[in-house]
């Protein structure tokens, strides 16, 4: 029995270490070489401080600020998720009554329709893009709330569109934290407190 079991033990340490430790160590390595930004986290830093990740939503809830889309979690990283409510759940459609309201509420000037992602969270919670339409809805609010002009701010959100990938994959985007930097420093707020790009 013994005999046997001696080949399947070595095997199994051979594989342990070249799968277990060999491998993500070298990949490990060979990323943090190629691609450092991205191998650690695709950190953003502004002035010395580490104020978010391009791959990580934050909520934003100031007038002069782009807002992202709902999130089951609130933005929790260490809490990744969704709320897993189906479409005819009545906590999900009162949710998203509310959230409508809200949205008419602060964006008085938008008339148009609602981009979904407007209403609706993404799978993971963190999702930190919003579409294009989702920006451009916003305009108004922030445009009036900087006194700039609604002209040059929606001339901005165009110039921070992400295309699709390869041309071909995923959808055209805006990353909500990069376009709310963007616009800080582009309609840089009178008060420095009010320019903070961290979660507001």
């Amino acid at each position: 029995m013994f005999k046997e079991l001696k080949p399947a033990f070595k095997m199994m340490l051979v594989l342990t270490i070249l799968t277990g430790l060999a491998y993500p160590g070298i990949m490990t390595a060979l990323c943090e070489w190629l691609f450092p930004a991205r191998a650690g986290g695709s950190l953003i830093v502004e002035g010395g401080v580490v104020i978010g990740s391009e791959l990580l939503g934050q909520a934003f809830a100031k007038p002069e600020y782009f807002h992202p889309r709902p999130s089951a979690v609130d933005y929790d990283a260490s809490a990744s998720g969704a709320s897993n409510l189906g479409p005819t759940n009545l906590m999900l459609i009162d949710r998203i009554r509310e959230d409508l309201q809200s949205f008419r509420k602060d964006n008085p000037h938008y008339l148009g329709e609602i981009p979904s992602d407007l209403l609706t969270a993404s799978g993971s919670g963190l999702d930190p893009h919003i579409s294009p339409a989702s920006a451009l809805a916003q305009v108004a609010r922030v445009a009036a709330a900087r006194e700039i002009p609604a002209d040059d701010l929606r001339k901005l959100v165009r110039n921070t569109i992400e295309q699709r990938q390869l041309g071909i994959l995923g959808e055209p985007r805006v990353n909500v934290l990069l376009l709310n930097l963007a616009l800080n420093r582009r309609f840089p707020l009178r008060s420095p407190r009010d320019a903070d790009p961290s979660p507001q």
